[in-house]
């Protein structure tokens, strides 16, 4: 249905010697901006996006074999959440203090100059919110509010991480100087560990805590879905940065998409679910290309 540019040193190099890789990322931008000029885009993001930020993602072409935590996991099994607990104690930190990059700036700018309408993130990572954009739908939640199951009463990360700090004395700084911390997504830090540590339950009811995020296995609140849907509804073309369209969360918006007779272009390293309806496919760092497409 589309095509496929790809925007690498190997393609760059045998193909097309006369160019280099600065080039021929221009004429691929400029097909990109010709397929969305004057037409009211949504963009649909998903964890490639945040890779410059240094926040790994689940499936990118480098990315290491990883075993996400499912709802089940969580509910199921208490030693599992423990371990969880103390994995996202200390890997909350980094996400929090990360900053947006040059894609997620880009995109700000694109809205603030109309051509973007709102985006949908994939992500929890708050970085599109901080990097100045409005329209914003956090698909999955975000890693800033935690949940109670039982009451549904609702903190603040940060006023969680006080309390465990006072439960577990010195534990972030000893897992921190002993090991150091390799940080996975959806906030968590990879350290073995945990036994010892302690959860907190809700202040209010005693009831189980949960990040206010989407685990896998666990299905997006109606509501958030159907906002989502009727920006795509309202739109005149689809943008994905940085998202493989793995799971259906994604995919469906694209779906939604191909219904509605949508032009629809992927910027993302690697096959996506949605290369075979995509108009324009470019293999490539979602940063370089929402850069240029901005300054154009």
């Amino acid at each position: 249905m589309g095509f496929t540019v790809v925007i690498d040193q190997f393609s760059t190099a045998t193909s097309s010697p006369g160019l280099n890789i600065r080039d021929t990322l221009e004429r691929s931008v400029d097909g990109l901006r010709d397929l969305l000029d004057g037409k009211r885009t949504v963009v649909l993001t998903g964890a490639g996006l945040s890779t410059d930020s240094g926040i790994p993602d689940y499936r990118g072409p480098d990315s290491p074999p990883r075993n996400p935590m499912t709802i089940q996991q969580f509910l199921g099994d208490p030693e599992f959440r423990k371990h969880y607990w103390a994995r996202n104690h200390i890997g909350w930190r980094f996400m929090d203090g990360s900053a947006p990059n040059a894609g997620h700036r880009a995109l700000a700018r694109l809205e603030r100059d109309g051509k973007v309408t709102g985006i949908i993130t994939q992500n929890v990572d708050l970085l599109h919110t901080k990097a100045g954009s409005r329209n914003v739908i956090d698909l999955h939640g975000t890693y800033a509010q935690v949940r109670c199951l039982t009451c549904n009463h609702r903190v603040s990360r940060h006023s969680l991480s006080d309390r465990l700090d006072e439960l577990n004395p010195g534990f972030a700084e000893s897992v921190t100087a002993a090991t150091g911390v390799e940080i996975a997504p959806d906030a968590d830090a990879v350290i073995e560990h945990t036994a010892h540590f302690r959860m907190a339950d809700c202040e209010r009811c005693g009831g189980l805590l949960k990040p206010d995020i989407v685990y896998f296995g666990e299905s997006v609140p109606r509501e958030r879905v159907a906002a989502a849907y009727e920006m795509v509804d309202n739109s005149e073309a689809l943008l994905v940065a940085g998202s493989s369209l793995t799971v259906m969360s994604g995919l469906r918006f694209v779906k939604r998409a191909t219904k509605l007779g949508l032009p629809i272009a992927i910027v993302n390293r690697g096959y996506t679910r949605g290369d075979d309806v995509a108009t324009l496919k470019l293999h490539a760092g979602c940063s370089d290309v929402l850069e240029s497409l901005a300054a154009g």
